[in-house]
């Protein structure tokens, strides 16, 4: 294992307009040390990087505004962190935003903009990261899934098929570079307590929101840090001998 005295990260969908769970996850890893480089196709990245690095002194933090699903923008972005920092130990795939309607209301267009969401940004991020996790022998990768993938809530076909291939991409990734100290994992929340989520409860979208807390066992969305925390877990070191899986946190709305 070649684990870095100063770790170095990247969170995708960390700007202000993805319900807040990359700026969570951004800000619990900077509790945990982390400089990070976080990206998001939303301008007010930046202010969110600013707070971060206010809120936790001797934490570096640079943003990146971009379109995560284009191979190019992620090749840059991943230059930059290498320029900046020298180095990346942890890559956060959150990038994503489904366009949610019943399967039959999709059209190319929808289908279209929901894959390269949710499925081309892990995708490209994986490919530009692994070659400098392989190079410096070390790296964490941690992909955020849905829990919607084994609960079948409604309206999610096409979600679900940009979701599924994120984690047919981990298996596969995980098995081939676990020699390298590199883990790639998943995790997949159920609905989660966003602003957005907040504000569709008391909206048209209330009997929908509803229905997705309606199959959680402890009958609550689960709060940000709860999976920030998970992920952050992941992206240490010292869980170098986790890998493949997707861990649910989801209030038991789905079991084995």
């Amino acid at each position: 294992m070649n684990t870095p005295s100063k770790r170095i990260g990247i969170v995708t969908g960390a700007g202000m307009g993805t319900g807040g769970l990359g700026r969570g996850i951004a800000a619990q890893l900077a509790a945990d040390n982390v400089s990070l480089m976080i990206a998001d196709a939303d301008p007010r990245v930046a202010e969110v990087a600013a707070h971060i690095a206010d809120k936790y002194p001797g934490i570096e933090v640079e943003s990146y505004c971009g379109d995560l699903s284009s191979e190019s923008n992620v090749k840059e972005m991943v230059d930059r962190t290498v320029d900046r920092f020298g180095r990346i130990d942890i890559l956060v795939n959150n990038a994503g935003g489904g366009i949610i309607k019943p399967f039959l209301e999709h059209d190319s267009g929808s289908l279209t903009t929901t894959l390269a969401r949710n499925l081309w940004t892990a995708i490209w991020g994986c490919h530009k990261v692994l070659p400098h996790m392989v190079a410096q022998n070390h790296g964490r990768i941690v992909n955020i899934g849905a829990d919607s993938l084994r609960t079948g809530i409604p309206a999610h076909a096409g979600y679900n098929a940009a979701k599924g291939g994120v984690v047919g991409m981990m298996v596969a990734l995980a098995k081939e570079f676990a020699r390298y100290d590199i883990t790639v994992n998943t995790v997949s929340p159920c609905v989660i307590n966003t602003e957005r989520h907040r504000a569709n409860l008391k909206n048209a979208h209330k009997a929908r929101s509803a229905a997705f807390i309606d199959v959680v066992p402890k009958g609550r969305s689960v709060e940000i840090g709860e999976v920030a925390d998970m992920v952050c877990f992941l992206a240490r070191p010292q869980t170098g001998f986790i890998t493949g899986q997707e861990i649910s946190v989801n209030g038991g709305s789905a079991m084995p």
